[in-house]
């Protein structure tokens, strides 16, 4: 059974953009090489879904699990719980909180106090859950930061696999996004058409989920473009499957016949 997990697709605007490129960037990580999954692959912050990631409805902002289950065809326990992951693990692999003051007016986009990146370490130690880490700082998990992408499931037959949530934030006034985790070699922000033009020189490794969605962000001009287009977005489950074509390992996408991706070497995930 595919464990469930999240991932934030981060973006913002670069003030003065390079010649050629939209303002539109996108926070990207390349894991460390020997983790178990995706290593030394450049991914989006994420991670799986853990029993702490059970929301509180007094904690949290925006839209409830509910709606939230509807647009990623889910059960609303199971959407509840992506959310809170999708928090916690932007929080923990890039040190941006998707979170608020209570007292804050629905327009601020940060957490008050600047005490809360010291409880980072403990939250990645497991010493605090995000939850207790909140509530001892009188914050807000804003969901409505928050906007459904897409969901993908790794293909049967992978020895771990994975029913990933994709989400699109864009970056909270005020936060920086960092490189500060063990999980990571390098983090950093690339314009989207940037990073697909690396991977086709073959100095990026990208799985095809991060292909995928990178080239549906290179089509957006900025960070309100993709915001709006998330709101018109219909997420629908996509597995992707791994065949054999002219002697090479493959991997297509239901739907799209005319769609592969080179296969990770060594049968690692898609």
């Amino acid at each position: 059974m595919p464990r469930p997990a999240a991932t934030v697709l981060l973006v913002r605007d670069h003030p003065d953009p390079a010649p050629g490129h939209n303002p539109l960037q996108v926070f990207l990580q390349r894991r460390v090489a020997g983790m178990a999954f995706a290593g030394g692959m450049t991914v989006f912050p994420g991670g799986g879904v853990d029993a702490t990631d059970v929301p509180d409805p007094d904690a949290w902002q925006g839209p409830d699990p509910a709606w939230w289950a509807q647009r990623l065809r889910c059960p609303p326990e199971l959407a509840g719980a992506l959310v809170q992951a999708a928090v916690r693990e932007t929080f923990e692999e890039c040190g941006v909180l998707l979170a608020g003051a209570r007292s804050s007016q629905s327009g601020s986009n940060g957490p008050a106090a600047g005490a809360v990146a010291t409880a980072r370490a403990d939250l990645v130690a497991r010493r605090c859950t995000l939850g207790q880490l909140l509530a001892g700082a009188d914050l807000l998990l804003r969901a409505d930061l928050l906007r459904p992408w897409a969901r993908w499931i790794t293909p049967e037959g992978q020895p771990r696999r994975y029913d990933t949530a994709f989400f699109v934030a864009l970056l909270p006034t005020g936060q920086q996004a960092d490189a500060h985790t063990t999980e990571a070699v390098e983090a950093t922000w690339w314009h989207p058409e940037a990073a697909l033009e690396q991977w086709e020189r073959g100095e990026l490794q990208l799985m095809a989920p991060t292909i995928w969605n990178l080239r549906e962000l290179a089509a957006q001009p900025d960070s309100a473009a993709v915001l709006a287009a998330a709101e018109r977005r219909d997420v629908h489950p996509v597995t992707p499957r791994v065949i054999r074509r002219d002697g090479r390992r493959v991997v297509v996408l239901p739907g799209e016949p005319d769609v592969e991706f080179a296969a990770p070497a060594g049968g690692g995930p898609p």
